[in-house]
């Protein structure tokens, strides 16, 4: 029997940092996403994730720097509004968190990404809503989804690293 559960946004969270003239790390989130997890029966073992986040809603606590990442040089988020994620494989690892693999669509471009989960268990709320609780994080190139600006400094370090690093803590409700 197919359990659904999902994202509960209030409870969650979508971040992610990427170093910055290779001194600093600048970190920023996703403040819209919608997801959802379907499983056979109680545990996460092959169950399927779809994950889905509204490129508008970036927030690097800087809004030039965020219109800038809204614009064609990254996101272009008029013509890309959405990045989704659909997963493949949902697999217990020998610690007994996951490995989540899936396809990951960024500004047009599709890559086969991989998290590593780390499963904070189920509870109850005090609503009597049954929750359960994700991390996941990976790293990604940026330029393998044609996010591909950058600038030189004189002293010729780059602006913009290329490895992004992304930190997922999800809750998601049983339907």
């Amino acid at each position: 029997m197919s359990i659904i559960w999902k994202v509960d946004p209030i409870h969650s969270a979508v971040q992610f940092k990427v170093k910055h003239l290779v001194i600093s790390t600048v970190r920023g989130s996703f403040n819209q996403f919608d997801g959802t997890i379907v499983s056979e029966g109680e545990g996460f073992e092959g169950a399927k994730v779809t994950f889905s986040v509204d490129v508008s809603s970036i927030d690097t606590n800087m809004g030039d720097r965020d219109e800038h990442l809204r614009s064609p040089d990254f996101f272009d988020a008029e013509k890309y509004p959405e990045l989704v994620f659909h997963s493949t494989s949902f697999e217990k690892n020998e610690i007994g968190d996951y490995l989540l693999t899936g396809h990951l669509s960024v500004k047009g471009v599709t890559e086969e990404v991989e998290f590593d989960v780390i499963f904070g268990g189920t509870a109850k709320d005090g609503y009597g809503n049954f929750k359960a609780g994700f991390e996941a994080t990976t790293a990604i190139s940026r330029k393998a989804f044609g996010l591909t600006w950058n600038d030189v400094t004189e002293a010729g370090s780059v602006v913009v690293a290329d490895e992004v690093e992304i930190l997922l803590s999800l809750q998601f409700i049983k339907q």
